[in-house]
């Protein structure tokens, strides 16, 4: 609300700020996994990559990310939904999982993607007389990557997205969303432009570099996979991409005696994933789900885990669910979590915020209920557009009157100390 504000009020400023907004939406694990594939379009041009080539790529790249994230975001407000949800939909991801592992292992050299003859002569003719080379290509990954790789609504988009809805002003509103799109994509410009100027132009040092990007393509395809896989498969697909990158990297064999400082430090790199390699399966052997967490299922840390392991939510589906929650709730306030398998904010609130112990003692004070809208059914949309909410993940809280507390709404990720003070705050202020 704060946001929506920032834009009706200070109009001038609003552009810069979201700018800002989207420079520090860059590093989160959100614009992460765009990097592997800008950088594997860019190492794919071989010889003919030139820095000047280079950035331009990176600049197509990132102004088709941008368009993208502002026509779908000013639909979404006029539409009332998020559109980037229907992506996730678990035959959409599973084929663009498909598609980064094919670009991967060509990345290993095990074939090369290219097209007929003809149609390579067709393309060149055309290149040539338009100077742009595979520019469209580029383009049409940045529009993909918009929509499958960055799923998570964060709360600069949404504060964007609200003052559309609420005000009409799309001219504003897709300025503001534009201006944050381009702030996401600076670091992706700075590092497609590096890339190509320090690439080499040939050798098998170009061939390291293909299969360092064919590793990251095969983890963006396992990060877009933990959204629809069980998680003990998601583990051991991990185990097995840590195992396999480490033997590659030589953390099995000896160094041999005089060879340079940098094999000891990539063999040293290999020997971390190799054990968390052996970590992970071991976790999920022995019941533990969580890969940042592999060992949770073992011994005296499965025990001390116990507590953090019982249901914290009761999941709800429907309007009249929710009402009836909040009939029963028996004058104990009400929180109302809206999560989707896809959303990782959603998921790092569950790994290292609902786990903590104090949030968690906070929590028993009231009633927790979870909307799953992983499906985005009839249902899940008209629960999201009854309460304002343009997708997971967001926290609702309700008094002991049934109404909610507008100005304790939560949106985004929060860590788990920030948490248990704005539950501590809510239950002070109880009435």
């Amino acid at each position: 609300d704060r946001l929506a504000r920032l834009l009706g009020e200070q109009r001038f400023l609003a552009i810069p700020a979201f700018f800002g907004f989207g420079l520090l939406l860059a590093f989160t694990p959100c614009v992460f996994p765009m990097v592997p594939i800008l950088s594997s379009l860019i190492a794919g041009q071989g010889a003919k990559l030139t820095r000047r080539r280079a950035i331009l790529l990176s600049l197509v790249y990132v102004l088709a990310m941008a368009l993208t994230y502002t026509v779908a975001g000013v639909l979404a407000a006029l539409l009332g939904q998020n559109i980037q949800a229907w992506f996730q939909n678990p035959w959409v991801i599973a084929v663009f999982s498909g598609m980064f592992v094919l670009l991967a292992l060509s990345m290993f050299g095990l074939y090369d993607l290219q097209l007929p003859a003809y149609l390579q002569h067709r393309l060149a003719e055309l290149s040539n007389r338009q100077r742009g080379g595979q520019f469209a290509g580029v383009a049409i990954m940045g529009f993909l990557s918009a929509l499958i790789v960055g799923p998570c609504v964060a709360p600069p988009l949404i504060g964007a997205l609200t003052f559309i809805a609420v005000t009409g002003d799309l001219a504003l509103g897709a300025a503001a969303l534009f201006a944050l799109s381009l702030g996401m994509g600076v670091p992706l410009l700075v590092i497609g432009a590096s890339t190509g100027h320090w690439l080499p132009r040939a050798g098998h040092w170009m061939e390291r570099i293909k299969t360092v990007f064919g590793v990251l393509l095969l983890a963006v395809a396992l990060w877009l996979l933990e959204r629809i896989l069980p998680a003990a498969a998601v583990m051991v697909l991990w185990a097995t991409l840590f195992i396999v990158t480490a033997t590659y990297m030589g953390a099995l064999q000896a160094v041999a005696h005089g060879a340079p400082a940098w094999r000891t430090l990539v063999k040293g790199l290999g020997m971390v994933l190799l054990i968390y390699g052996v970590l992970l399966l071991i976790g999920v052997a022995a019941g533990g789900r969580d890969p940042w967490q592999p060992l949770r299922g073992v011994g005296f840390v499965a025990q001390s885990a116990n507590a953090a392991q019982s249901p914290l939510f009761r999941p709800i589906k429907t309007l009249a669910d929710v009402d009836q929650a909040l009939r029963r709730a028996a004058g104990r306030p009400v929180l109302l979590d809206f999560y989707a398998d896809w959303c990782v904010s959603c998921k790092e609130l569950d790994r290292l915020t609902f786990t903590d112990s104090t949030v968690r003692a906070a929590l028993a004070e009231m009633v927790t209920l979870r909307a799953d809208v992983t499906a985005n059914d009839d249902d899940d949309r008209a629960l999201m557009e009854k309460f304002g909410i343009i997708g997971p993940p967001a926290i609702l809280f309700f008094g002991p009157d049934g109404r909610e507390r507008r100005k304790y709404r939560l949106v985004g990720f929060l860590s788990a100390e920030a948490f248990d003070a704005h539950l501590r705050t809510l239950l002070a202020a109880r009435g």
